[in-house]
């Protein structure tokens, strides 16, 4: 049975918080966050800080300095019920005999799904499920994708004028969006596994696609390039993250310039492909999940992005509104073969924040 007290929010909230520190680093394991409450008071708080490292529920109860019986856990995700990195969750929560525990989300991974909530009913510790659920399934949205198609979650982000152009009729892009728009584009990438765009970018603009504005780590690379005809001389094959750079590409590319790129230290992956001899899109992400690549950034262009769209590979889209107007220029996206309105991509959900002079809107699919 569900119970949503007041009470009960106001720590589940605090478990939520506690879970955002994680954010970027526990790839491809969840965020969770664990906050154990005696006599209307919290006496511990823990929170998963890195992949491999102790779960949350492990760190909150190393951080409590009393007895814990009796007391009521707040754990943002079910807790695990099986051996994986680490010892299961479960077992720990056993030992240390709480009275209540409150989970905000069940783990859609088939090894515990339920499981770990039923072990400690039978241990007769009470557990109540779905407390600010929406809120704890939002939090590890890319992880609950995974887990679900083993693709990673998709967020497409681009920048444009008011008229929505991302360039200029000459290519120019540079800089549609404020400064405080590309500093936030950077903490994006920063909290996702890779950071994808097409050759014609590569081309176009010789990105770097690291972290410089913010702390945070770099993420893998992913160009999209079915014939792998990017210059050797490109920045994501000649900087010190060489590394991080993966080029997809079809059987139709040169074995010379495969072995070229390899050289370099990047790393070349074969995917399927489709008519014009392009990549499968579907077929990437499928690999890049089997990479425990659980969350992408695309950053264009406006082919791949619309490739995606039309696949229906998108979950989230980013988009950093400049007050600008430049008339005849680059589409954002190309044509999606929509005739009528009612059959227009839409959103579930969306908010809209402001950086800079511009408007950022950020919307799920």
């Amino acid at each position: 049975m569900k119970k949503d007290t007041f009470d009960d929010k106001y720590y589940m909230g605090i478990a939520i918080r506690l879970a955002r520190k994680g954010i970027g680093k526990t790839s491809p394991n969840p965020m969770v966050g664990a906050v154990i409450v005696a006599n209307g008071k919290i006496i511990g708080r823990g929170y998963h800080k890195r992949c491999g490292d102790h779960h949350a529920e492990i760190n909150a109860i190393n951080n409590v300095k009393k007895n814990i019986k009796g007391s009521t856990f707040y754990i943002t995700l079910e807790p695990c019920s099986h051996y994986g990195r680490t010892p299961p969750c479960v077992d720990a929560l056993i030992q240390a005999n709480p009275e209540r525990v409150v989970v905000g989300s069940l783990d859609p991974n088939p090894e515990v799904n339920g499981k770990g909530v039923r072990i400690l009913r039978s241990k007769d510790i009470k557990v109540d499920v779905g407390v600010l659920e929406s809120e704890c399934r939002q939090l590890n949205e890319s992880y609950f994708k995974f887990i679900k198609t083993g693709m990673p979650y998709i967020t497409v982000k681009y920048a444009q004028t008011l008229d929505g152009r991302i360039a200029t009729k000459s290519g120019d892009s540079q800089w549609i969006s404020s400064e405080a728009s590309r500093k936030y584009v950077h903490r994006l990438r920063s909290v996702n596994d890779g950071i994808m765009v097409g050759a014609g970018t590569v081309a176009a603009d010789n990105p770097q696609l690291t972290v410089r504005h913010v702390k945070g780590k770099n993420p893998i690379r992913i160009i999209v390039d079915s014939k792998l005809r990017i210059s050797i001389k490109s920045s994501v094959l000649t900087d010190a993250n060489t590394h991080l750079t993966l080029i997809a590409v079809t059987s139709g590319a040169s074995d010379v310039k495969i072995s070229s790129v390899k050289k370099r230290g990047a790393e070349v992956l074969v995917v399927k492909k489709i008519r014009n001899d392009r990549v499968n899109l579907k077929d990437l992400l499928i690999k890049l999940g089997k990479r425990e690549i659980i969350s992408v950034l695309v950053e264009g262009g406006s082919e791949i992005i619309t490739s995606l769209l039309k696949a229906n590979l998108v979950d989230k889209m980013i988009i950093p509104i400049a007050p600008k107007i430049i008339g005849k220029g680059l589409d954002a996206i190309g044509d999606l073969n929509i005739n009528k309105i009612n059959n227009a991509v839409r959103f579930s959900s969306f908010k809209t924040m402001k950086k800079g002079d511009d408007i950022i809107f950020e919307g799920t699919i």
